[in-house]
């Protein structure tokens, strides 16, 4: 009798997937499973998935995950491919499953202030929505334009107004999610308090695809604020800008936004955007504040920071506009350089520590630095990279070795891993040093009791085998933030 390959079980899956879904929600070809085959990141698995699956309907996904689950095939699930931590990346034989076509908002309610949505659904369409009938979605990722709310969610990501709005998991009051089985559970409420049994809501926003399929999420809105106000100002060091932020940090005024720009991310968008940033100092700082007394607050907040020895000036209309849609996605492709770009957290008090330990890596490894940050919030991103050299196929070691250094760093000062990004296969190697043994085993028994079968993400952060994990250096089309 001939033993089965895993080449026979493949063929099986995509057999049995071909038999009961819809031809449009099935794809073999090779050119279309490489355009899935990972994210932003640009790393891919150890070989190509056998199939992708689109499904149309909430039916479809469960179908698709009872398949997998009869075969024990992996599956990874996708949005819309914009993680930063290698945690969609196809695997190899295995069942990649994109949301993307449930991508419908089922309904806004203002009296409840509530939004019922599938995981496809673009996150910037979403807050457009909501500000048509007077309403914001509050989470907003560099990437919200583009990403999806499901991969949010799977990320627990943060974004320019979290400082004041928190991240995802703030935002999410239920979830429709189907489990490794294809069973389909519905956790959370429909209301803003709630306390019944564990709240599954919070573990589950985060969890990266490692417990089920997100395909229902009721999303908690925000008034759309009555004014919002804009300040920036330049400082003669990245440092001085850190002072800032924590001058702004104890004034307990509660701005909606403040991000920072070192010199070397200026440079990127001056050189992308025909701006002229980099000339009006070595770090910026683009403070908002928003509701009804946003005036207030930002002429308390000039004050502020120029009592820190930051200058601010109010902008407004086109300009303030600008400014942060160059924050946004002012900085682009570097073809001619190796770059690995970070994200990590620190408590605020120790935000200029962290900005001075970056500053030091970057020197001490002849690295050009490029800095930005949620600072309000001590979520940074710096980007380190060297000029690529004739005949160089891969990145040098010393970007490893740098961003090791960076990320560890980060936790000597009480800080995280990762701040919105997530862990995926990137970050898996510093797991147990943040989590600890007994808290990493733990981890893996709440995924082993939503996925006896460990088939869903099965070689992102919770993997059995948490080993070295890839290395950090890749190529950013777009790092961080």
């Amino acid at each position: 009798m001939r033993v089965g390959t895993k080449e026979d079980a493949d063929v099986d899956v995509v057999a049995a997937l071909l038999a009961t879904l819809p031809p449009g929600s099935v794809a073999t070809d090779p050119e279309i499973l490489a355009r899935y085959a990972g994210d932003r990141t640009g790393l891919r698995g150890a070989g190509p998935a056998a199939v992708l699956v689109r499904p149309a309907d909430v039916a479809e996904v469960q179908q698709t995950l009872r398949i997998a689950s009869a075969h024990r095939t992996p599956v990874v699930v996708r949005g819309a491919g914009t993680g930063l931590s290698g945690g969609a990346i196809a695997p190899p034989g295995g069942i990649v499953l994109s949301t993307e076509r449930l991508n419908r908002i089922l309904s806004l309610e203002p009296a409840d202030e509530i939004a019922v949505v599938q995981p496809g659904v673009i996150t910037a369409d979403l807050d457009r929505a909501a500000a048509a009938v007077g309403l914001r979605y509050a989470p907003d990722p560099a990437s919200y334009a583009i990403s999806t709310v499901g991969g949010n969610i799977a990320t627990n990501a943060g974004g320019l107004r979290c400082v004041k709005y928190g991240v995802t998991r703030e935002s999410v009051l239920a979830l429709d999610v189907v489990l490794a089985d294809g069973s389909l559970i519905s956790t959370g409420h429909r209301t803003i308090k709630g306390v019944t049994g564990l709240d599954l809501v919070g573990l589950l926003v985060g969890s990266e695809g490692t417990l089920g399929v997100v395909v229902g999420a009721t999303l908690r809105l925000r008034p759309l604020p009555a004014r919002t106000e804009t300040m920036v100002a330049f400082t003669t060091s990245l440092a001085a800008a850190g002072a800032a932020v924590e001058a702004i940090v104890r004034s307990r005024v509660r701005p909606s936004m403040v991000e920072l720009m070192d010199a070397g991310t200026m440079a990127d968008i001056d050189a992308h955007r025909g701006t002229d940033l980099g000339t009006r100092g070595r770090a910026m700082l683009l403070v908002q504040t928003d509701g009804h007394g946003a005036d207030r607050e930002a002429d308390e907040l000039v004050d502020v920071l120029a009592a820190a020895g930051a200058a601010a000036r109010r902008v407004h209309g086109a300009e303030a506009a600008r400014l942060v849609e160059l924050r946004r996605t002012g900085r682009g492709p570097q073809p001619d350089r190796w770059k690995v770009g970070e994200d990590v957290v620190v408590p605020r008090s120790r935000l200029v520590e962290m900005i001075r330990a970056v500053e030091e890596i970057g020197s001490r490894h002849g690295l050009l630095v490029a800095t930005l940050a949620h600072a309000g919030d001590g979520n940074l991103h710096p980007a380190l990279s060297v000029p690529k050299q004739p005949g160089q196929t891969r990145p040098p070691a010393v970007l490893d070795v740098a961003a090791d250094e960076l990320v560890r760093a980060a936790l000597a000062l009480g800080g995280t891993i990762s701040g919105e990004h997530g862990v995926g296969v990137l970050k898996r190697r510093w797991l147990r040093e943040e989590l600890g043994d007994t808290q990493l085993a733990l981890q893996r028994a709440v995924k082993a009791a939503f996925d006896p079968w460990a088939i869903l993400a099965p070689d992102s952060f919770l993997a059995p085998d948490d080993g070295a994990g890839h290395s950090l250096v890749h190529v950013l089309e777009r790092p961080g933030g």
